[in-house]
């Protein structure tokens, strides 16, 4: 079990403000899953448009946030960083369902399961949860090109 602070996941993601969107990761067992967090704050700059009148997070960064998630756990289970040659792409998003919006002061838990890994893709199980209630759930693929 591997837990990480927002240092240690930005030597994993290649991502930064404002489109990282995993702040902690509070398990992660390599080659099976990972448990993180992204906590949502009123000062997220997409809640300005999104919408004015009632703030909700947009589902398609509900679904980048546990594809962020699937990327540290693939990487992490890789045994490799940043500083490798190899970039990480999303390559395919199924079963999407949004249950429930995610507003301005919900911790979103992301919730990941590696399904399957075959020929350098990689399934997950996924499913976002505020409160204990899912909100999102997918089935997400990645994939690994040298660079």
């Amino acid at each position: 079990m591997t837990a990480m602070d927002i240092h240690e996941i930005l030597k994993y993601l290649p991502h930064r403000y404002p489109f990282i969107l995993v702040d902690r990761v509070v398990e992660l067992e390599k080659g099976k899953h990972i448990h993180a967090y992204k906590n949502v704050s009123i000062n997220e700059p997409y809640f300005s448009g999104h919408f004015p009148h009632y703030p909700v997070m947009p589902g398609v960064l509900i679904v980048e946030a546990l594809a962020q998630a699937a990327a540290i756990l693939t990487i992490r289970s890789e045994g490799t960083s940043l500083d490798s040659n190899k970039v990480y792409y999303f390559v395919g998003i199924d079963a999407v369902r949004f249950k429930k919006p995610v507003i301005a002061g919900d911790q979103l838990v992301l919730k990941v399961v590696i399904s399957r890994q075959i020929r350098g893709i990689w399934k997950y199980a996924a499913v976002a949860e505020v409160d204990g209630q899912i909100v999102t759930e997918a089935q997400l693929m990645c994939t690994a090109r040298a660079i």
